[in-house]
């Protein structure tokens, strides 16, 4: 059962090592699971996830693994290495417990006050219950039955016991993991604004330049070790942010849909004080004569002007989705936009953008798999592209910063 475990959380894309589940393994020999699925949902889940954005994914691989289990009090026997202490259970108890009678819901509080005995204590309750039982029981809380708040039967409401036949109704941690809290933490999700600045973050370069003002402290520990504790104070040029950042944006016709998602972007990327300088422009299905310094595209900006303007430092986005008529691009006069129809094919545009800048990417809000698509593939031979999600944002700023 584990080892299926092991599986589906990869096959879910939990990235799950050999040490992460031998650790957990060990975990389990030592019966830190308590014998209690709730309890290794949150052990395996702190062992061997190793970031909040793999929660979602985790869910989904322990829901798969374990709801459809018929038999709970098996998972318990395995946690605790008690399937052989288990007594025959005969026919007859069964047929009782096959047709539950529900009892009425319990509130949190309720539930409180119902006693807890330890699973040893619950074993040896349970055998003596199977030897004096003699008919059946339901709505009790006493005998093996249904319904009711006996620690032994199903289809009731206990806080500690032993299921016997049915079909467990309460594991928490199912429906935790059926809840899926944490599906806005999936990195392959789209982004909000937090999460863009956290990955713009990471453009942020550092140089030294100016005078030397700025304390080292650890060469200033260093050099004091050295001089067998005689201070000696050693000073460095401060550290200035050198990155320069151009966002490019398509707006309107087929990206209506995504104005929210590059709102959002270009919030995070305007709000960010990790960059020594940062502009933005936006243009309509592909760049042309013009780009425009409005969303509305009501003030235009020469396109030539604006490649004299940045020099080749600049790290640039461009987003859009890059679906569009093929001849929007290859064919002089082809822009669909009465103000941009120019005479050089956007096309011709576009590389130019490309050979003028050093480090430049397009962010794609469509999914990878429509990327075929004949402008789209066009697009793609001239720029680096990636999905506008986090792991795709998070390989575009590799890409800018010449770490791919």
């Amino acid at each position: 059962m584990f080892i299926d475990f092991f599986y589906t959380l990869r096959r879910n894309g939990v990235p799950v090592s050999i040490t992460e589940w031998m650790t957990l393994t060990e975990a389990l020999s030592r019966g830190l699971a308590d014998s209690s699925l709730d309890t290794f949902y949150y052990l395996a889940r702190s062992i061997l996830v190793k970031s909040e954005s793999y929660y979602d994914h985790y869910d989904l691989a322990f829901e798969e693994c374990f709801n459809g289990i018929e038999n709970y009090d098996r998972i318990r026997a395995k946690l605790r290495g008690l399937s052989e202490e288990f007594p025959e259970i005969r026919e007859e108890l069964l047929n009782w417990l096959r047709d539950p009678i529900n009892s009425a819901y319990l509130s949190e509080e309720e539930l409180q006050k119902l006693p807890k005995m330890e699973l040893g204590e619950l074993i040896e309750l349970f055998m003596k219950r199977l030897a004096e039982q003699m008919g059946r029981h339901d709505g009790g809380s006493k005998w093996i039955g249904t319904g009711g708040t006996s620690p032994f039967g199903n289809a009731g409401q206990n806080p500690a016991g032993i299921r016997v036949g049915g079909t467990s109704r309460n594991r928490s941690a199912i429906k935790i993991a059926h809840q899926r809290k944490y599906q806005n933490l999936r990195s392959d999700l789209t982004l909000d604004v937090r999460q863009i600045k956290v990955a713009l973050k990471r453009l942020r370069l550092l140089s030294k330049s100016g005078p030397e003002d700025e304390l080292d402290l650890e060469e200033t520990i260093d050099q004091t070790c050295k001089n067998a504790g005689e201070i000696e104070l050693v000073f460095t040029k401060g550290r200035k942010n050198v990155i320069k950042l151009l966002l490019l944006m398509d707006v309107g016709g087929s990206m209506n849909p995504y104005a929210q998602l590059c709102s959002r972007l270009f919030s995070a990327a305007n709000s960010s004080s990790h960059f020594k300088d940062f502009k933005y422009y936006y243009f309509h299905n592909s760049i042309y004569e013009h780009l425009y310094t409005d969303m509305a595209r009501r003030e235009r900006f020469l396109t030539e002007d604006f490649l004299r303007r940045f020099d080749r430092e600049y790290r640039v986005i461009i987003v859009g989705d890059a679906w569009m008529a093929p001849s929007e691009l290859v064919n002089r006069y082809g822009a669909v936009d009465y103000d941009d129809v120019c005479e050089t094919p956007g096309i011709i545009w576009l590389k130019r953008m490309r050979d003028h800048f050093d480090h430049i990417v397009w962010l794609n809000p469509e999914k990878r798999d429509i990327w075929d698509r004949k402008s789209i593939a066009m697009i793609r031979e001239i720029f680096p592209m990636f999905e506008l999600t986090l792991d795709g944002l998070d390989d575009a700023v590799k890409e800018l910063i010449g770490r791919r």
